[in-house]
């Protein structure tokens, strides 16, 4: 792409969540006219986002991204609804909102696909809906690594205040962590989050390992396999958020397994918190927090982690365009 902004779409989330009412708000900060920015999404959804907010927006609406000219507008709505005026509910998890919800992820992801897209940002997403809706992966990342053809290494990170994490192992039981926990898997996430992060403008960045066992020795696997690399650590899980994090002695942290990362990034950020899905050709940022039907509605929903995720797609985006 040759202009001279980058183009980001924006997906609305769950429609029966706080998504359309966080983008709402995104629409209106200041950061956003540095981007070529493509709603995409029903027409409606993103107005009961504006009714929940009391926001309106001057987006130009196109039914397909080949009716869309950046040279006349840098904010358009790309609208999937094809005549359908469904109301969804909300606070409550539907086959139809899962179904709108993967129609735009498959669209945006369509369109980074044939470069057309840069970066892809998008409002939480509500996993019960979207295995109604259809979806059979265990989480967004393996479909979007799916649909985008990626066979390499993917992990998902999580970033607070640009402190950022990644993890050896995911969602699976802790009675299956130890076995996963060797070189070569450790490696994987180390060699990604380097990459991300100097992609995001971090040059070398300092990267901390957590332990896998209490204070780093009861067991074999740290000095089996959790030794050796161009990294601080292993550090022990109770305190490695002091160290690296809160005492800024890090940029990131690569840790063995789920809980131990995700107890301390939400201590001290839950309301801050944004998720990469790193090894991607594209981009993609959300909000670290799911879809909140608690408050959906209520204009409750802090912008802060929705924003956050779009600064980092926009850097993202920004550099990846300056590489190319």
């Amino acid at each position: 792409m040759t202009q001279t902004k980058a183009n980001i779409a924006i997906l609305l989330g769950d429609p029966a969540g706080i998504g359309p009412e966080l983008i709402s708000k995104l629409l209106k900060e200041e950061i956003t006219n540095r981007a070529n920015i493509v709603v995409i999404g029903e027409k409606q959804i993103l107005e009961s986002g504006n009714n929940v907010t009391g926001n309106s927006h001057q987006l130009e609406v196109v039914e397909s991204f080949d009716q869309i000219d950046f040279n006349k507008s840098n904010r358009f709505l790309l609208d999937i609804s094809k005549g359908k005026n469904h109301k969804y509910k909300i606070a409550e998890p539907s086959k139809e909102s899962g179904e709108s919800v993967l129609e735009a992820l498959d669209l945006a992801l369509t369109l980074a696909k044939e470069k057309k897209i840069d970066a892809i940002n998008f409002a939480p997403m509500n996993k019960t809906s979207l295995k109604l809706g259809g979806n059979t992966h265990s989480d967004e990342l393996q479909l979007m690594a799916e649909k985008l053809e990626v066979k390499s290494f993917c992990c998902e990170f999580n970033v607070i205040d640009n402190f950022w994490t990644a993890r050896v192992t995911s969602h699976i039981p802790i009675k299956e962590v130890a076995q996963h926990i060797t070189k070569e898997n450790i490696l994987k996430p180390i060699r990604l989050i380097n990459e991300v992060m100097e992609l995001n403008g971090v040059k070398n960045p300092r990267i901390a390992v957590q332990a896998l066992n209490p204070h780093a020795e009861f067991g074999t696997e740290e000095k089996d396999e959790i030794l050796g690399f161009n990294t601080d650590g292993p550090l022990p899980c109770d305190t490695s958020f002091v160290v690296a994090y809160k005492n800024k002695n890090h940029d990131c942290m690569v840790g063995m397994y789920h809980d131990a990362l995700q107890s301390g990034l939400k201590a001290f950020g839950f309301d801050r918190g944004v998720t990469v899905q790193g090894g991607l050709t594209v981009p993609v940022t959300t909000t670290a927090h799911g879809s909140a039907f608690a408050i959906a509605g209520k204009n409750e929903a802090n912008l802060a982690p929705i924003l956050n995720s779009f600064k980092i797609a926009l850097s993202m985006a920004e550099n990846k365009n300056k590489l190319s």
